[in-house]
């Protein structure tokens, strides 16, 4: 996929791919700060990956875990702060969730901060249904 919109592309090449925009971005966030630079690697080699770019530089990303069949984890989402607020994260996730590869398949996220971002792509509330399970590495790391 790429997708030209304003100044920007969006695309699913993985050569695209800036690595230490990537791990730098996730270091310093909240959802995966604790994650080790290996495990990111790791993801993005198992994962449909999204990078926005202005022309060479990547300034946004999102990956996507899906059996191609019944659902999609959307995560890792982010746009470099000086980016946000230009609408590139609802290009973004729009792209995705629309696009003939997923728009009907099940879709899946967790966030602290951004469910007004994703309920306009009618992600919706489930706390009744999902459990989660915290990796061994960060339960050990709080003990």
């Amino acid at each position: 996929m790429e997708i030209t919109w304003n100044q920007f592309v969006i695309s699913d090449n993985k050569e695209r791919l800036d690595f230490d925009v990537i791990k730098g971005f996730l270091a310093r966030s909240y959802w995966a700060n604790k994650r080790p630079e290996e495990r990111t690697l790791r993801s993005i080699e198992n994962s449909v990956c999204y990078g926005v770019y202005e022309g060479r530089k990547q300034v946004g990303y999102a990956r996507v875990i899906t059996d191609h069949a019944t659902m999609f984890y959307l995560c890792d989402v982010f746009i470099d702060e000086d980016y946000r607020g230009m609408g590139i994260g609802k290009k973004l996730v729009e792209s995705i969730v629309t696009s003939d590869e997923y728009k009907d398949l099940m879709g899946l996220l967790g966030t602290k901060d951004a469910h007004e971002l994703y309920e306009q792509y009618n992600f919706e509330h489930d706390a009744e249904r999902f459990m989660r399970r915290t990796p061994d590495y960060v339960r050990n790391m709080n003990r």
